[in-house]
């Protein structure tokens, strides 16, 4: 299931799936819109060991409210443009966070 204001979110069974762009090397770890059907993230790191990708599912875990090891890149490792599961435990679990993340489009979430 897609909705048309969040066309980078699909959710599947009790999993959401994610289709970000990540911006590295930013001055602060933000969420700051939409480009084409992806999720723009700014990170702090640089794309460099593995950095970046960690800092990504950290942040993404920490808005979704869940732990880390629920974050999982399932393609675009060495890329900007990621796809990533986020894990839940029960139905239903991510729609508070799916109503947060839209309004934190709006004011640009940051940590």
């Amino acid at each position: 299931m897609n909705s048309p204001e969040l066309p980078f979110l699909t959710k599947h069974k009790d999993d959401l799936i994610l289709t970000v762009y990540i911006q590295p090397r930013a001055s602060k770890n933000q969420v700051c819109g939409i480009q084409g059907e992806e999720l723009k993230i700014r990170l702090t790191s640089p794309p460099v060991d593995g950095a970046a990708n960690k800092l990504c599912r950290e942040f993404i875990a920490e808005l979704f409210d869940v732990s880390k090891s629920s974050v999982e890149i399932i393609s675009g490792e060495t890329s900007r443009h990621k796809r990533l599961r986020i894990t839940g435990s029960y139905s239903g679990q991510f729609d508070s966070h799916i109503s947060t993340l839209g309004k934190a489009l709006g004011t640009g979430h940051t940590h």
